[in-house]
């Protein structure tokens, strides 16, 4: 990403530091928060990191007892999902820091043997300790509104410059998290499940791995969720609470766990077909972010990196593109592309999307299941296929239900949504019943007294009249008329 982003990137990820008891209020009405001996430790970057090496070590052993039984195929795909990610988190990690223009070789030779997120993490502890030790002038000041009670409070921090690197760390272990989790973690968990259902039993060092690579792809979807309310909701002061991570947790891990169960399910009946799944997903979401910059007609941001030609900028774009199709194949990547703004992420919250993502997803996961079910193979003969293929479909739908449950009670802005899920389904609820009341009203039997109530009692619109001019108001009409432009406003919104 570009110089200026991460810079931007750091003060929303500082922004969540709490203030302190020496605050003052400034004559503006803006409260001016210094805060130099408090920082938070930087844990994201140690789990970060104990994740990339936990799955490291796991495959390396996993690939020593491939290479002793002669399993080459599945020694060969393993070691490309376990070095591919490690060679993009070594040069995303490179890029970033910008180590290529400075003297540090020690840092660039461990990066060439894949341990660049070890050094970083020790870099960041280092920093995290011996800050507040000794005074230090700020850099730069921090401004957003916190969010009390559903007042706005504008508020200022002082950035000192312990503070400003360890939140260059921990704005590199994000993207090495995300680059990780669906790069490495998600097809490295897709294809040890499917060795394991092929070959009928469990390594134990499988287990592992796959335990592993679930709970990497859960964070780095949980990263992604994050950085998509931080990136929308610039402005203020994001705290998320307990019970919101624990909702998204739950969110996260039942949305990856039945995805990738069904995709394996299918692959084992037919393993043909699911090379064209996966290549048809992938190369949509691939290319649908470039569809929408050339029907915008926009022209390529230049702030990816002002010493990159149009080619090199190309390049990073496409990269950035292939993480973003990668994502949406298992999960909701939380954002949508826009390739023409500085920031390469779309900050309006485009509802609509959202739930043709999920309608979609649910139908597709379900005509998987459908076909594993009529195609599946004799070892499946003792497992209840009916309850599976049901169990996956409640694990989705209830995905979808706590993703509800967040944006509705626990997203730390919802009291900024012009619309809630509430109301939403509320509209669509009372709509649906209105279109329903009136075809039963058409389709009523000519009985006798129903004929006689429609003959006598007509079905005619309130009038009452307008003060004004003396001319009768139509309140049937004007109450419909609002019903609607409510509805278009929130179909506008989405």
């Amino acid at each position: 990403m570009t110089c200026e982003v991460a810079v931007e990137e750091q003060e929303r990820e500082i922004s969540d530091i709490e203030p302190q008891e020496c605050s003052t209020a400034a004559e503006n009405g803006v409260l001016l928060v210094v805060n130099h001996s408090r920082i938070k430790p930087p844990f994201s970057v140690v789990l970060a990191t104990v994740l990339y090496c936990a799955e490291f070590v796991s495959a390396a052993v996993l690939c020593s007892m491939y290479h002793k039984t002669d399993d080459d195929i599945w020694l060969g795909f393993t070691i490309a999902f376990m070095l591919l990610p490690a060679v993009i988190i070594q040069l995303a990690l490179t890029f970033i820091h910008r180590d290529l223009g400075r003297d540090r070789p020690l840092v660039l030779f461990l990066h060439l043997l894949m341990l660049g997120p070890v050094i970083r993490c020790f870099e960041a502890l280092v920093v995290y300790f011996k800050a507040g030790k000794k005074e230090e002038p700020y850099v730069t000041i921090s401004r957003k509104i916190s969010l009390k009670k559903g007042q706005g409070m504008p508020m200022e921090w002082e950035i000192g410059q312990s503070e400003r690197n360890l939140a260059t760390h921990r704005n590199a272990f994000k993207r090495t998290a995300v680059i990780q989790a669906f790069l490495g973690s998600a097809p490295q968990l897709t294809l040890q499940l499917y060795a394991t259902i092929q070959e009928k039993y469990i390594l134990p060092a499988r287990l592992a791995l796959m335990i592993i690579t679930l709970i990497s792809i859960t964070y780095g979807a949980l990263v992604c969720s994050v950085l998509a309310i931080q990136i929308r909701y610039d402005d203020y002061k994001v705290r998320l609470r307990p019970l919101a991570y624990m909702c998204m947790i739950v969110w996260r891990g039942l949305e990856i766990a039945a995805r990738i169960t069904a995709l394996v399910l299918f692959s084992t009946a037919l393993t043909h077909w699911m090379i064209l799944v996966g290549m048809s997903n992938l190369l949509f979401f691939f290319f649908l972010p470039w569809v929408e910059f050339w029907a915008r007609k926009g022209s390529l941001t230049q702030d990816v990196e002002k010493n990159f030609s149009k080619l090199g900028t190309t390049v990073v774009l496409c990269m950035f593109t292939l993480l973003y199709a990668c994502i949406n194949v298992f999960c909701w990547s939380a954002v949508q592309l826009d390739l023409s703004h500085r920031e390469l992420i779309e900050r309006k919250q485009r509802w609509g999307r959202l739930a043709m993502y999920y309608g979609g997803r649910f139908v597709e996961n379900f005509v998987l299941i459908t076909l594993w079910y009529f195609f599946k193979s004799d070892f499946y003969e003792y497992v209840c296929a009916p309850l599976l293929a049901i169990q996956l479909l409640i694990c989705y739908s209830l995905a979808v239900l706590f993703m509800l449950l967040f944006y509705q009670f626990c997203h730390p802005c919802r009291r900024l949504f012009k619309y809630n899920v509430h109301d939403c389904l509320h509209c669509i609820c009372c709509r649906t019943g209105r279109r329903e009341a009136r075809g039963r009203r058409g389709k009523l039997p000519p009985s006798y007294s129903t004929a006689a109530t429609m003959v006598l009692v007509q079905e005619e619109p309130l009038e009452l009249l307008d003060p004004q001019n003396s001319q009768p108001l139509d309140l049937t009409s004007q109450l419909g008329e609002r019903e609607t432009a409510i509805v278009e406003d929130m179909m506008e919104a989405a």
